[in-house]
């Protein structure tokens, strides 16, 4: 049996039949983060739910990534920002935002990689919010450094834009975009941006008090868990396209888990096992309705500006760190 095979034994929420196609395969406002409302709670860490909670125990924890050195080239860098995660991985990661003086209403986002038994963190990534922008939207740019005698090195690595509500963000890679006609030279003779994902909130219209419901959308694997490039050159063929027209089957469609209420603490929570320590409306964890066990991403508050991300297969970097910065976002329509 091989090491594929018995991954997949060992944990039947990574099977083909919920991550891959088998179809493919077989042939802008600024909101105070403490003005929030319609916070999420988390489950308090000495509360005792062994009367309330389904634990599903599973053959083999996940082991977490360790980033053993600062990245030293583009390709290290480019290796993780778009190489899925590892089966049976979490990778831990921490957000910084820094939002003093001018950068108040356009913060900046620094991504860390984070070692849990070490407190070891690596600066991997930063986001952007791009002023003069008539929607919400984040360029996010990788960072490398050969050695401590020459300074960093940027690598544009891609942009998370929404509609003007802020109720739906498409994220992609850096790149040219084949519907508009590029100006500059500079942009003339890059490739085709690849789309890597969306990300939509559903309107709250009546204006309920609740947790924000997401929907993200993401093209499955192949059978090696490999992600292939889709580069749309036409409205047609994009991820929110083929998603509103009924035509999901190729697509890998994931949920935010939904809190479940606790009667001690009379609130809806949800349990990030002491990763978020603090309640706020923009934690949330994202599953698959086939194992809503399997969380695939986590992302939290632990403090004013500090927040926890980690992710799992089938989610590579880029894609975690976009799904995060629309969190960030005010939703004029959602709260």
């Amino acid at each position: 049996m091989t090491q594929q095979e018995l991954n997949q034994v060992v944990h039947p929420q990574l099977t083909n039949d919920v991550f891959e196609h088998p179809i493919r395969n077989n042939p802008e406002a600024f909101v105070d983060e403490d003005e929030e409302s319609n916070e999420v709670p988390i489950v308090p860490t000495d509360l005792d739910t062994s009367s309330n909670t389904v634990r599903v125990s599973r053959p083999v924890p996940p082991r977490d990534f360790l980033l053993p050195r600062a990245l030293t080239t583009e390709k290290e860098l480019l290796e993780l920002a778009f190489r899925p995660a590892a089966l049976n991985t979490r990778v831990t990661c921490r957000i910084h935002r820094c939002r003093d003086g001018l950068d108040k209403l356009y913060p900046q986002y620094h991504l860390f990689i984070e070692h849990l038994d070490t407190g070891e963190t690596h600066h991997v990534m930063t986001a952007r919010k791009k002023r003069k922008s008539n929607t919400s939207y984040y360029t996010i740019t990788g960072i490398y450094r050969e050695n401590e005698d020459v300074p960093e090195g940027y690598v544009e690595l891609g942009k998370v834009r929404s509609n003007f509500l802020g109720t739906t963000f498409v994220i992609y890679s850096h790149g040219k975009n084949p519907l508009k006609r590029e100006m500059t030279t500079k942009k003339k003779d890059l490739p085709i941006r690849e789309e890597l994902g969306a990300v939509l909130y559903d309107p709250n219209i009546l204006g309920f008090k609740g947790p924000r419901k997401m929907t993200i959308l993401m093209h499955t694997l192949t059978r090696d868990g490999k992600r292939p490039e889709f580069r749309p050159v036409k409205e047609s063929e994009m991820l929110l396209s083929k998603y509103r027209d009924g035509g999901a089957r190729d697509l890998l469609v994931l949920h935010n888990k939904s809190p479940q209420w606790n009667e001690e603490t009379q609130s809806f929570v949800l349990n990030f096992n002491g990763r978020v320590t603090q309640a706020s409306v923009k934690n949330f964890q994202i599953v698959h309705d086939n194992d809503l066990d399997y969380i695939v991403m986590q992302f939290g508050r632990v403090e004013r500006d500090t927040f926890t991300m980690d992710y799992k297969y089938p989610m590579c970097l880029l894609q975690a760190f976009s799904i995060a910065l629309t969190s960030f976002d005010a939703k004029l329509a959602c709260e």
